[in-house]
């Protein structure tokens, strides 16, 4: 979820020269374009009219989806369920957890699914859960969905991390490290990273990766989708060189309606009042899901690649590959934050 006008408010907080935004953009976008051709060599593009009707079976399948009770993450578990794949919704609210079970039983009543509850911005809360699936026999698809989005003040996890890191990504760097031995069981794993066309305006300061000295909304949402990216090629990366046989795939919804705005900025918010003037030319959150759910049921889908919207400023349109912030291949700072997560988290992968 995004909107330009969020790149300007990270523009104003930093004081940027108009001149020096102008060379930048003009200098990202040429590296956008090569990136872009990059991840699209050797690679079969999904079908542009791609939609859930194309879903092959997901019977006999199990799938996980964080922040399931509502937006993208519930039309994710929606679809799955009508494609035959038990589902576990994964979310903090146990009242929506249930909601979201009923509903999906409505319109799919043989589907099996189930909620469990988690709050990724607690460690101890992502131990517990990954505890509980151990009574699964394996895992076959895990899509950290999850997301806060750039609340006005400054929050914190149980441990004391910004709260947008410490949900959108170092939650999802634990919980996917705690559930690697699930998916190695299965024979067609898929890890499915959600990021954002935010991660093209996010840095990696490790200087003060927490914003301890400094919050800025945007910046730290950006921030923690540009890690999110990170988590995605690094994981892959690992898969390849042990043998773990897991797809690590990354999407990015464009722009899509769901409730990340009036939970972050507020749609009292100058971003939230111009949001709900443009709200009509974005995606709805079934379409923004379509991205998510080709990266974790497609057969030719691929592990490493970025799916998402290719129309106007990858805002909605035509599913494909999308473009790779410069930012995001950047192996050095990948393997930097990975070593960080650790720590941080106490998790290290298998």
């Amino acid at each position: 979820m995004w909107h330009s006008n969020a790149v300007s408010a990270i523009d104003v907080a930093s004081g940027t020269p108009p001149i020096f935004k102008l060379v930048r953009t003009l200098v990202a976008g040429v590296a956008l374009l090569g990136a872009a051709s990059v991840n699209a060599a050797d690679r079969v593009a999904p079908k542009p009219d791609w939609t859930t009707n194309d879903m092959p079976s997901q019977h006999g399948r199990i799938a996980l989806v964080t922040g399931g009770t509502s937006g993208m993450g519930y039309e994710d578990a929606l679809a799955l369920a009508r494609a035959g794949a038990e589902v576990i919704i994964a979310a903090r609210n146990p009242e929506r957890g249930a909601e979201a079970v009923a509903r999906i039983k409505t319109d799919v009543p043989d589907a099996k699914v189930q909620f469990e509850a988690v709050d990724l911005a607690d460690i101890s809360s992502i131990r517990a859960l990954a505890e509980r699936l151990q009574r699964l026999s394996r895992l076959d698809v895990l899509i950290n969905n999850a997301a806060v989005m750039s609340p006005p003040e400054r929050g914190s996890s149980a441990e004391g991390f910004e709260l947008q890191l410490a949900t959108n990504y170092l939650g999802h760097f634990a919980l996917t490290g705690l559930l690697v031995p699930l998916l190695r069981e299965s024979e067609d794993a898929r890890v499915v990273s959600v990021s954002s066309i935010a991660a093209a305006r996010g840095a990696m300061n490790f200087d003060d990766l927490q914003s301890e000295q400094a919050y800025n909304p945007f910046g730290a949402y950006a921030q923690s989708k540009l890690a999110i990216l990170h988590l995605a090629f690094a994981l892959q990366r690992r898969s390849d060189a042990a043998g773990w046989g897991i797809r690590s795939i990354a999407a990015h919804p464009g722009v899509a309606v769901t409730e990340l705005i009036a939970r972050g900025p507020g749609l009292d918010s100058e971003f939230g009042k111009q949001w709900a003037v443009d709200r009509d030319k974005y995606h709805s959150a079934a379409q923004g899901a379509l991205s998510t759910l080709y990266a974790a049921t497609a057969p030719e889908a691929v592990g490493g690649a970025y799916y998402g919207p290719t129309g106007e400023e990858h805002k909605r349109g035509p599913l494909g590959f999308a473009n790779t912030p410069p930012a995001a291949t950047n192996e050095a700072d990948a393997e930097r934050l990975w070593t960080l997560s650790e720590q941080l988290t106490g998790v290290s992968y298998p």
